[in-house]
């Protein structure tokens, strides 16, 4: 693989992945990329809309087509969504493609960071139980990412040094 194709950043929601993404593109003038958005584009309307009315099998397909679509570019920022490691062929096709950012945060971080937020279809109901519900279930879906930050006591600047620092070796 080759750090000069893109830099993909995986994770659970409220890590940072956006953020983190925008600040890295505009420092190695990469495109930025953020796959849910890109998916609500395609679709034309959000994720809740898209998950209420045809549920989340479909918008998890969606998803890997855009996944697919826009690795076949190089020089990119890709922010993915959360749950983009639960298919197997979204991995593999993300490792081929670029080099694979993990961020992680304790869930109490995640929770003060998402709560308010009223566009993630997955926390509905008491969203700190759901959040360790989902990182307990994920928690080795991350595991083949090239390199992981935890984000718990980091800035998004301090991310994307730490990032930039071990992609520039």
């Amino acid at each position: 693989m080759s750090k000069s194709k893109n830099i993909i950043l995986i994770g659970m929601m409220g890590t940072g992945k956006s953020t983190v993404a925008q600040m890295l593109s505009q420092e190695l003038e990469y495109q930025l990329i953020d796959v849910d958005a890109a998916v609500e584009q395609e679709e034309g309307c959000s994720i809740p809309e898209l998950f209420t009315a045809k549920g989340e099998s479909y918008f998890r397909e969606a998803e890997s087509r855009m996944l697919c679509s826009v690795l076949e570019n190089d020089a990119q920022v890709i922010a993915t969504g959360g749950g983009v490691v639960l298919r197997a062929e979204n991995c593999e096709v993300m490792s081929s493609n670029g080099w694979v950012v993990a961020l992680t945060a304790d869930p109490a971080v995640i929770v003060e960071r998402v709560s308010g937020c009223d566009n993630r279809p997955l926390l509905v109901g008491n969203a700190e139980e759901r959040i360790r519900t989902i990182m307990e279930e994920r928690k080795d879906a991350y595991r083949f990412a090239h390199y992981t930050v935890d984000t718990t006591a980091l800035s998004a600047a301090e991310v994307t040094r730490l990032i930039l620092a071990h992609y520039r070796v």
